[in-house]
């Protein structure tokens, strides 16, 4: 498993420790590290991003307005000097709170939740999901592919169609990442339902859906062909 992450903090320091501890683990790929919030969120528009380690005291754009604007965001670990924050970050779901200054085992104590958590996803075979008034469960293995409708995502299985008033960054948490990649950034697939690739789309059943340009790459890695491969 590979977590691809970015860095976002104005203190050059503060980057340069959290690159060196980055580099000491293994499964951690450093896509790039940033001074401030809207540089980051531009770049995160093109690059399929699992990590955020997020300064919140920025001048001009603060972590807390970084979180705010975006509408899917992935995990993010807050990296912080004030204590104050924690109540405002944990609102926003993030993954952890690191206070500065930190220990390097406490830097791997937060990366261990996100690999634990995802461990927990993937023995699970199923998730309940709310449509109009009720809780419906979805077995995992009956799902085809999952698709962005605004705020809402239509889960397409073998026997239905269930629209959900739920974030991708949400759904994503729910579902075992062994077995669900997302490919652009309206749909998330089920990788052993995919039929065949063919000029930058997979067919599931009688849909075709594209690969987006930013996730290319990391989808060809993940089923073992080179990106460069003409499909």
């Amino acid at each position: 498993m590979s977590i691809n992450c970015i860095v976002v903090d104005d203190t050059p320091l503060a980057i340069e420790k959290l690159e060196g501890f980055i580099k000491l683990v293994p499964y951690l790929n450093l896509l790039k590290s940033f001074n401030n919030g809207i540089d980051a969120i531009s770049f995160m528009k093109s690059n399929p991003v699992d990590l955020v380690f997020l300064d919140i005291q920025m001048e001009q754009f603060s972590g807390l307005q970084f979180l705010e604007s975006l509408q899917n965001p992935p995990q993010i670990i807050i990296v912080s000097a004030y204590s104050q924050y924690a109540i405002s970050g944990f609102d926003h779901s993030v993954a952890d709170y690191l206070l500065k200054p930190y220990s390097f085992e406490r830097f791997l104590k937060a990366i261990d939740k996100l690999q634990s958590d995802s461990d927990v996803r993937s023995q699970k075979e199923y998730m309940f999901v709310k449509t109009e008034y009720r809780m419906e469960r979805i077995n995992f293995s009956d799902i085809l592919y999952i698709e962005g409708k605004g705020a809402y995502l239509r889960i397409v299985t073998q026997k239905s169609k269930i629209m959900t008033l739920q974030s991708f960054r949400n759904m994503e948490s729910l579902l075992p990442s062994g077995n669900f990649i997302r490919i652009h950034k309206s749909f998330i697939v089920a990788m052993n339902k995919i039929e065949s690739i063919e000029r930058n789309k997979i067919k599931i059943g009688a849909e075709r859906i594209p690969i987006g340009l930013s996730y290319r790459e990391q989808f060809m890695k993940k089923i073992n062909l080179d990106a460069a491969d003409k499909i």
